[in-house]
């Protein structure tokens, strides 16, 4: 198995290498990215995770979040994978070193962050100008949500990712900044880990005014607990857009539709 591995890795530092770039993305929203740089040409390999859009649909799989194909990736000769730190196991990261395949890490964890990704991936593959477009749009368009759905006093703001067990935002995590945009602060801001558990105790005691989730579902069982300013107000609501999951340009759009749905909120 390994003779295979080494003679792929021969082939991809050969001089008669080819200059075109060959990208492979190793996440959903990566992918996503390729696309509105009108990169899609350039793909040559995507590891799946959930539906792929339509202009993916031929090309080829390298495995699934979690289960990288390494001799699938490396059999694409690719220039450049992009990858998502947590799409893949930390030993894969370090083969992908080993083989000396060229890898770019993207992990905003801010909106300003997300907005340089676009202008660095672009400059990366030969679309500069398109990236830089895309960094100035997704600023300017944010500013104007910031801009119009400011409030003075903000709506404090309990997004739940899974209820059972109870899992949330913490503060250093891209949607939290979202749900600033919008005019809200995530009561658990203060909290480091990108999704850590929290009990209903601590909810309670931190009395959001919103509280989001993946699915109406998943609201039932607050109204339990009718002391919550949220459920006494019936603002229990279903994040309307789940590319808010997704730190792609169409975010920006994601963060729109969660700013109408938050500006119907008393505070």
């Amino acid at each position: 198995m390994m003779p295979i591995l080494l003679l792929l890795v021969a082939l991809l530092s050969s001089p008669a290498y080819g200059a075109t770039e060959r990208v492979i993305s190793l996440a959903p929203s990566l992918s996503e990215i390729m696309l509105e740089l009108d990169a899609a040409d350039l793909l040559v390999g995507v590891l799946d995770g959930g539906d792929r859009p339509a202009a993916l649909a031929e090309v080829p799989s390298v495995g699934r979040i979690g289960q990288l194909e390494m001799e699938s990736l490396l059999a694409l000769q690719p220039t450049l994978v992009l990858l998502w730190p947590d799409s893949i196991s930390r030993a894969q990261h370090e083969q992908l070193k080993q083989f000396g395949v060229p890898v770019l890490v993207a992990e905003p964890t801010s909106l300003e962050q997300l907005a340089e990704q676009f202008a660095l991936i672009g400059e990366r593959i030969g679309r500069g100008e398109q990236g830089r477009q895309l960094q100035q749009q997704f600023t300017d368009g944010l500013e104007q949500l910031r801009q119009r759905y400011h409030r003075e006093q903000p709506l404090a703001v309990f997004y739940q990712i899974w209820n059972r067990p109870l899992y949330t935002l913490g503060g250093r995590q891209i949607i939290s900044e979202a749900i600033e945009v919008c005019g809200g602060r995530n009561v658990f801001a203060d909290l480091h880990l990108p999704a850590p558990q929290v009990s209903i105790e601590s909810v309670l005691l931190r009395n959001p005014d919103v509280i989001l989730a993946g699915s109406g579902a998943q609201l039932v069982e607050w109204k339990s607990w009718p002391q919550l300013a949220a459920v006494r107000k019936d603002q229990l609501w279903a994040v309307p857009d789940k590319g808010l999951e997704r730190p792609s340009f169409q975010m920006l759009g994601a963060i729109g539709k969660l700013c109408e749905v938050m500006a119907r909120a008393a505070p």
